[in-house]
């Protein structure tokens, strides 16, 4: 039997805890996942994860004719994940976006069965990752460190995996709560 529809699934998670490089090796293990390109308000120069980037009238244009399903408000920028995520779904595909801990009741608000996977990893590990990746100056690193003890809201149907080791130990733990088991040939 083959699913109708397909299951979309947010990574969350405080910055410099590894979210993108653990989506990116999983789309590479697993190829039939989807991983959505957000629309951002930052230059695409600023690197990191695969992106389109705007400008702010760009994006509120976009927004307003409807192009998101999903939208919010981090770190002052603007996020928006494009409503083509809607066509995957139903052709049965595992959907995968890289969330916000703050918009997550507005995702379920949108997607009552959306899986969330919560990203951990140690203050040190943060705060080495975040210094090392070179996006943000030493005020900006400190403030993301602050926001990583950020309280959770509440969710439905949510995972934690810890980021603390080797990648592949995260993926594994991610494969395993969302990839769901082949069936047998009869």
């Amino acid at each position: 039997m083959s699913k109708s529809s397909g299951q979309l699934v947010t990574i969350i998670g405080p910055s410099g805890v590894g979210k993108d490089s653990i989506m990116l090796a999983l789309k590479e293990q697993c190829p039939d996942v989807h991983l959505v390109k957000r629309v951002i308000t930052r230059p695409e120069e600023a690197g990191g994860e695969d992106f389109t980037g705007v400008s702010v009238v760009e994006f509120e244009a976009r927004k307003a004719a409807g192009d998101f399903v999903l939208h919010w408000s981090a770190h002052g920028l603007e996020y928006g994940i494009p409503k083509e995520i809607d066509d995957f779904i139903a052709k049965g595909k595992i959907v995968i976006f890289n969330g916000s801990r703050a918009a997550l009741p507005s995702f379920e608000a949108r997607y009552p069965e959306i899986k969330t996977i919560l990203i951990m990893a140690s203050h040190e590990t943060l705060s080495k990752r975040l210094s090392n990746r070179g996006r943000e100056t030493a005020s900006e690193v400190e403030s993301r460190l602050k926001r990583a003890s950020y309280k959770m809201p509440k969710a439905k149907n949510m995972s934690v995996i810890s980021n603390d080791g080797e990648l592949q130990q995260a993926v594994d733990q991610l494969k395993t709560l969302i990839i769901p088991k082949t069936e047998s040939a009869l």
